[in-house]
């Protein structure tokens, strides 16, 4: 059945060697980011704020939350440069996460609130008698944790069961996705669902009974954030080398094809779209002690595709490749809005259609691509 499978086309789709950078160039690129999980803190922690090694707390924050974004990034990686799905909504599974944290860290307030009351703030000032009822676990951090993998992922379970057996596929998928996510952020943008309406949840002081204020608090989140990206990369890695992952690039090359060998897709559809959907959600629960907020606009339409967006400038079918481009975009980002505030959605738009015409397989693809010519003149 290998063999079935090698013989599969894969002109439909993007064909990446699965060791686009070498075996030198993944340990390189694994130990720097353990390297940063572990340095970092030192140079926060520890390093004086007059040197010049130091990195301030501003800093440590940014690359927090964007390591949140690179896991989000991989989780699209594996439904769309894999399997062929491009999914415009996964934005939804990033905020049920978020929110999920956030409802928990609300409790964890108290009477430290501005009401000085049990309840969170914005039901008291609702006139709320009680906490609804899909608040019963928010006082317990581990109910609240399994929330943050099983709505996410029964959501998309659901979703996908329904869409993937009534075989939408392509564009008419994406479309749908967005508009569960918008349906979704009109929801929730509305005070009677309890989710604290267009503000949504901040003001967060403890987790855990510590305090998120103090610094240590924020390193140890940073540092378990760091080690979950490492994690769930080297998981990705792994499933993609497996018959599992070979089935998946078969899915996206030449779906019918597959059928035909004797596979259901749908099964190994379902199973990756729910895996894509409960790493986004864990990656929201991680972003939103460390960025202190968590509102509707993480469901917004370009909160989505702003996913898709670094999947594609890091390189597809690569998982290296959408960690690079969360960065790179994301750092770009906060660069141009504190250099250029005036003009940094221009210098954005133009690096995006650069990417598109003259890197059309993302940075990793381009970089790959000089190796091979370098190779080619050396030989």
């Amino acid at each position: 059945m290998s063999a079935v499978l090698n013989a599969i086309s894969p002109t439909a789709g993007i064909t990446v060697p699965r060791s686009a950078l070498g075996a030198k160039g993944w340990t390189a690129l694994m130990a720097a980011v353990i390297t940063v999980t572990l340095l970092v803190p030192l140079l926060n922690l520890v390093v004086p704020e007059g040197s010049p090694l130091h990195l301030s707390d501003f800093a440590v924050a940014l690359i927090g939350k964007i390591m949140c974004y690179a896991i989000c990034a991989l989780a699209m990686d594996l439904i769309w440069g894999y399997t062929g799905i491009l999914s415009l909504g996964h934005g939804l599974f990033f905020a049920l996460g978020g929110y999920a944290m956030g409802m928990y860290l609300m409790r964890q307030i108290g009477r430290d609130g501005s009401y000085k009351s049990d309840l969170p703030d914005f039901m008291v000032f609702l006139d709320w008698k009680e906490v609804p009822w899909h608040w019963a676990l928010s006082e317990s951090f581990i109910g609240q944790m399994l929330l943050v993998v099983l709505v996410p992922g029964l959501l998309a379970f659901v979703f996908g069961f329904f869409a993937f057996r009534s075989r939408i596929k392509g564009v008419y998928f994406s479309i749908i996705t967005q508009a569960m996510t918008f349906a979704a952020m009109l929801l929730f943008f509305r005070n009677e669902t309890g989710f604290g309406g267009n503000n949504g949840f901040t003001d967060f002081k403890r987790i855990l009974d510590i305090p998120l204020a103090q610094p240590s608090t924020r390193m140890v989140l940073f540092v378990i954030t760091g080690l979950t990206l490492i994690g769930f990369f080297l998981m990705a890695r792994w499933l993609v080398n497996t018959k599992f992952g070979r089935v998946l690039q078969a899915i996206r090359d030449a779906e019918n094809r597959v059928m035909f060998c004797g596979y259901n897709p749908l099964a190994y559809k379902l199973a990756i779209w729910t895996l894509s959907a409960v790493m986004c959600g864990i990656a929201g629960a991680l972003y939103v002690p460390q960025v202190g907020i968590i509102n509707p606009s993480e469901m917004s339409a370009a909160a989505s595709i702003e996913i898709a967006i670094w999947a594609a400038v890091g390189g597809r079918a690569t998982l290296i490749g959408p960690i690079i481009g969360a960065f790179f975009v994301n750092g770009a980002k906060s660069w141009f809005t504190v250099e250029f505030p005036e003009y940094w959605l221009y210098f954005l738009g133009a690096l995006f259609v650069a990417v598109t015409l003259y890197l059309p397989q993302g940075i990793v693809g381009g970089v790959r691509k000089l190796f091979n010519k370098n190779a080619e003149v050396k030989a």
